[in-house]
């Protein structure tokens, strides 16, 4: 079965699983394939930030993802963060675009310096050496010289550096508005029609 839309979504160890959480549910209802890595501290944050427990395990975890996004549609695989025969680890068989979402400080700088020491590393060297699109979404405050030298060096290679920093100017009522909102943008750059929210000078509907 082909997919109009292939796409890797990392988590790392940042606060902010709910954008990761629900860009994976939106790319899901888009019938998108979805390669999901999970660092070990993005388990421990999403436990913390969300009711949501992983399993260990790839396929209890792509279970319990699947049920917690509530989406029938798009393909969802979770590959171990040492899986080096994943699709996402080469430039022959690696989705066109990879997003990672939210993404620590720490795996920020590995993949400036090319570490790969693990899949999440790996998939992003990948992404870079085969000019392909790649998002980080950090969140962190306030940033650091180093953060944002890496942020730089990473933007100069082409890399989209999307900070977790919400906008108010479609007057959000809650939590899950300003989730979207960056949600909303990650998909505009993916290329995947969105309806999350109006862009600027649309009224809703348009």
């Amino acid at each position: 079965m082909s997919f109009p839309h292939r796409v890797t979504l990392a988590f790392t160890g940042a606060s902010g699983a709910q954008y990761g959480l629900r860009l994976l549910q939106c790319l899901l209802a888009a019938n998108a394939e979805v390669f999901v890595i999970l660092s070990k501290a993005a388990r421990v944050v999403i436990g913390t930030e969300t009711d949501l427990r992983l399993p260990a395990g790839t396929g209890a975890a792509e279970t319990a993802l699947r049920e917690y996004a509530a989406v029938k549609t798009g393909r969802l695989v979770v590959c171990g963060l040492e899986q080096w025969t994943a699709p996402v680890a080469s430039g022959s068989g690696a989705p066109a675009s990879m997003v990672v979402c939210p993404c620590s400080t720490g795996t920020l700088s590995a993949i400036a310096c090319g570490a790969s020491n693990n899949l999440i590393e790996r998939a992003a060297d990948v992404a870079i050496k085969e000019k392909r699109q790649l998002i980080l979404v950090p969140r962190e405050a306030p940033f650091s010289a180093i953060h944002l030298e890496n942020m730089l060096k990473l933007a100069r290679l082409g890399v989209t550096i999307m900070p977790a920093a919400p906008g108010f100017y479609h007057q959000p009522k809650s939590v899950d508005d300003l989730v979207d909102f960056i949600v909303a943008r990650l998909l505009d750059h993916l290329g995947i029609p969105q309806t999350l929210l109006p862009r600027w000078g649309e009224s809703p509907g348009d």
